[in-house]
């Protein structure tokens, strides 16, 4: 019936059984070509000899298909088992590691990103393996980031709302009275609601990789002293000094709006995590291919296992700050994204007494 098919038996499918098989048909070809040339023109060729030296044909033809013949066709033998038993051994060799790739991978896709293949066979399959093993690394990392985002933001969203809940409860029972400064603790909390709100949002529209904002020619050195006079209340309210070294003027491309809010948020970050009668310090030069900036503040300064993840989202360094001192945790997270979306780098680095923060735009 034409309903019907023949299935195959798993071990005829896998490429092993398939290189197997060319390597058979490939030694039989060359085995067909060397008897072919042996037996054919070989015997031809043996015969008029012998006939020149007096031998009959008969008698050749007998010589030949005793002693030639016989070595050829045990020759035969010997090549086609040694043919059969290397081409299964080598099938084996290069189906095994893809085996177990092909399991891992398919672990993977069922949500197991530890898994991790041997590194063994060819130099092509091994580098597969590596392959597959760096990937499944960045997957579980982005999982781990992915479970924290989620809690870490159901965790940002819940402290101003069970805050907002629990003051318009008293509201409504009477225990607080409906005045100025209670309306007022009510703003400051729906307040944080909206920057959140802001932030993430700004992190999923770098997520979606939508085009970014379009740059133009920027003087840098204003950009900075801008940025820094709309930080100077925070600045001297924490009573900390500012130092700035600048050239006349640097040329960059940015986006404006972009670049404000980098520097908006390392300014915050530096207010933040600066001792009171500390310094802050910011840097511009101009290198060959970009323009570096740098903020710099004082104080305890990060560990060297925390540095790398100080881009991180909602990452802090000091667990111990409140959500209004030590803000939610992702001002660095959107520097890092905006950066980067302007072909840029990012960087940290922390000694003792002094944190440094620094971003580098094409110039």
């Amino acid at each position: 019936m034409s309903g019907w098919r023949v299935r195959r038996p798993a071990w005829s499918r896998g490429v092993g059984a398939r290189i197997a098989l060319a390597a058979i048909l490939t030694t039989a070809l060359a085995v067909a070509i060397v008897s072919f040339g042996v037996v054919v023109v070989g015997g031809s060729v043996f015969a008029d000899l012998m006939m020149k030296h007096g031998a009959t044909a008969e008698s050749a033809h007998a010589m030949f298909d005793q002693s030639i013949t016989v070595v050829l066709l045990a020759a035969i033998g010997a090549a086609i088992a040694a043919g059969v038993v290397m081409a299964v051994l080598l099938g084996r060799r290069l189906a095994r590691p893809l085996a177990e790739i092909g399991a891992a991978a398919r672990a993977v896709a069922a949500g197991d990103y530890r898994v991790r293949v041997p590194r063994r066979g060819p130099e092509e399959i091994a580098s597969l393996a590596d392959s597959f093993n760096q990937m499944a690394a960045s997957l579980e990392e982005q999982e781990r980031m992915r479970r924290e985002f989620i809690a870490n933001a159901a965790h940002e969203l819940r402290t101003p709302l069970t805050n907002l809940q629990g003051y318009l409860e008293a509201m409504r029972d009477g225990v607080i009275p409906a005045d100025r400064s209670t309306f007022d603790s009510l703003w400051d909390e729906a307040e944080r609601l909206v920057r959140l709100a802001a932030s993430l949002d700004t992190l999923a529209e770098g997520d979606a990789g939508r085009d970014p904002a379009p740059h133009s020619e920027i003087d840098m050195v204003s950009a900075i002293k801008t940025a820094v006079e709309l930080a100077m209340p925070g600045l001297e309210r924490a009573g900390l000094a500012v130092r700035l070294d600048l050239p006349e003027r640097l040329a960059a491309q940015a986006n404006p709006d972009a670049l404000a809010r980098v520097l908006g948020n390392l300014l915050q970050n530096a207010t933040r995590y600066t001792p009171r009668s500390g310094r802050v310090a910011i840097k511009a030069e101009r290198r060959p291919a970009d323009i570096l900036v740098s903020v710099s503040n004082s104080g305890d300064g990060i560990p060297a296992d925390e540095i790398a993840h100080v881009f991180e989202r909602f990452y802090r360094v000091d667990k111990s700050r409140d959500r209004v001192h030590g803000g939610a945790g992702i001002g660095l997270s959107i520097v890092q994204q905006l950066v980067e979306a302007a072909g840029g780098r990012v960087g940290a680095e922390s000694s003792e007494g002094t944190t440094r923060f620094w971003f580098a735009l094409p110039a």
